[in-house]
């Protein structure tokens, strides 16, 4: 059987005019990184089995690491983490409670989501930072984190639960549109609101569809 999301040839954006100054793009990718960190703890605390536990601490390890990576970066810059990554808190504090779900499945499926668009996302837009930070952010990001671990939960729970696949797909369409608002929210102000900057968002929502693909679900 083929995949229902067929690759396609898109129009490559140029992000040197769409990439935010240096320290707003690490302090929005810094606080997005804790968020992800909580809300995988928040996965650990709640998992019904010690599977589950272990590989979930160790992928909010691996969020935690991006979090201090990018923080690290922003001190190069002389400038202070907390008072670089304030002005994103209040906003990502929304998002991050919108994509936490109901119950462990919601959650899981909330991350993996999230994880994979802003991750996947912020190495693109990082074209546009200047050398050698771009390099250092990319492979920072870059590294695996939570999406092997997810997706074993997801798949066994979608293949053992009666009704949460259904349940799923429909919360996987749901927080979509509230992870593009975050990934519109990166680029420069005054820019990227023009349709020379949809073949990036048609990008993302593919990669997010064979994601939804790979498990099962409807995107």
């Amino acid at each position: 059987m083929r995949p229902r999301v067929e690759p396609t040839n898109l129009t490559r954006v140029d992000f040197t005019e769409l990439t935010p100054d240096v320290l707003p793009f690490l302090g929005q990718a810094a606080y997005i990184q804790l968020e992800f960190f909580e809300n995988l703890s928040r996965a650990v605390a709640t998992s019904p089995n010690l599977a589950a536990k272990e590989g979930l601490s160790a992928s909010a390890g691996v969020a935690l690491r991006k979090h201090h990576g990018l923080i690290e970066e922003i001190r190069e810059h002389d400038a202070e983490p907390e008072d670089v990554m304030a002005p994103f808190a209040p906003a990502l504090d929304v998002y991050r409670t919108a994509i936490a779900g109901a119950d462990w499945w919601e959650l899981l499926l909330g991350t993996y989501v999230s994880a994979g668009m802003l991750d996947d996302y912020f190495i693109r837009l990082a074209d546009g930072l200047p050398s050698p930070v771009r390099g250092r952010v990319v492979r920072l990001l870059g590294e695996v984190g939570a999406s092997p671990v997810l997706v074993r939960e997801l798949s066994e729970g979608i293949a053992t639960v009666p009704g949460l696949a259904d349940r799923l797909a429909l919360w996987g369409r749901r927080i979509v549109g509230d992870t593009l608002l975050v990934a519109r929210s990166a680029i420069r102000e005054g820019t990227g609101t023009g349709p020379e900057v949809e073949p990036m968002f048609t990008e993302l929502i593919a990669a997010h569809t064979r994601r939804m693909d790979g498990l099962g679900l409807t995107a």
